[in-house]
């Protein structure tokens, strides 16, 4: 093994064990240092100078979407300033790299509510008619798992990792762990939500109880992202939907339903888990279209005949 890669390595066991970060944030850094070593073979980190690193971040670029440069470079530079911190390296050569690029600005993509509501009404649909319990119960826990992460906005890892204590249905309260180890409380505000939610509970408590997991599958495993995906996309065909849905469009729904109903930027920051305001603020452009289409159709001004 090089040296930069034994580097490489503690650092991650750093990352795992001293920053207590979570699995997927430790699994993407172990997959960009990983691509970054293997430009870098038989070297350490010392010999790796700002030039290197330019002509590394220019081949990102001609590789990846500027989304994924920005991550993959971040990774990079946070194990620099690891081996900075650690006065493994005497300079930082990141201090004479230019990192900041312009990234395209990309509105994120909603659900419109009446495809929502078609999605739920099938997902219903199916647990009312279905012709065997394999089926009804599946419906049910599909149900269950559609509208909380509409109700309340949260990420698909938040709801795969919910355990059978963070959701009481009693207090209508959902306890979520984001990012970083943050805890949120986001109240269920919908009688019909928190009814589809017992009989869930109910009719799952026995598989609940042995995995622990709020949300599981039939063999009695908790859910999976990828099981969440599936789902989704089984109720978009069967309510010949044509739009591509993903599980993190009902979070974009939810944030920007909020804000064109007048609820304060700051209360959506909440309850989305999002550290800085500066983030939750890509929903005020979307709001803006929602502004245009009004104001275009409603208008008074738009019935005047003054010429």
């Amino acid at each position: 093994m090089n040296t930069l890669q034994r580097q490489i390595d503690n650092y991650l066991a750093y990352c795992r064990y001293q920053k207590r970060l979570d699995a997927k944030t430790l699994k993407a850094y172990r997959i960009d240092l990983k691509q970054f070593s293997n430009q870098f073979l038989s070297i350490n980190a010392e010999e790796i100078t700002a030039a290197a690193l330019e002509d590394f971040i220019g081949n990102l670029h001609q590789i990846y979407q500027p989304k994924t440069v920005k991550r993959k470079i971040a990774s990079v530079k946070a194990f620099f300033h690891y081996l900075e911190y650690k006065e493994l390296i005497d300079q930082n050569p990141f201090n004479k790299v230019r990192t900041k690029f312009r990234e395209p600005f990309i509105l994120p993509k909603t659900i419109p509510l009446h495809t929502v509501e078609d999605i739920l009404r099938t997902v219903y649909t199916q647990y009312k008619y279905a012709k065997t319990d394999y089926q009804r119960r599946s419906a049910l826990r599909d149900a269950a798992a559609i509208e909380l992460l509409f109700a309340t906005g949260m990420r698909i890892s938040e709801l795969c990792s919910l355990s059978v204590s963070d959701v009481n249905l009693y207090d209508r309260t959902v306890l979520i762990y984001g990012k970083g180890a943050k805890e949120r409380h986001i109240q269920i505000g919908n009688d019909d939500v928190v009814r589809t939610l017992e009989l869930y509970k109910k009719d799952f408590f026995m598989e609940m109880k042995a995995c622990e997991h709020f949300f599981v599958n039939l063999a009695g495993r908790a859910l999976t992202d990828q099981s969440v995906r599936r789902m989704i996309n089984k109720y978009t065909d069967l309510a010949a939907i044509e739009l591509h849905i993903t599980p993190h469009m009902f979070r974009h729904t939810f944030a920007t339903s909020l804000l064109e109903a007048d609820v304060d930027i700051r209360y959506i920051q909440e309850m989305l888990g999002h550290s800085s305001i500066n983030v939750t603020e890509i929903y005020t452009h979307v709001a803006m279209n929602k502004q245009r289409e009004i104001l275009v159709a409603k208008h008074p001004r738009r019935n005047f005949c003054v010429g």
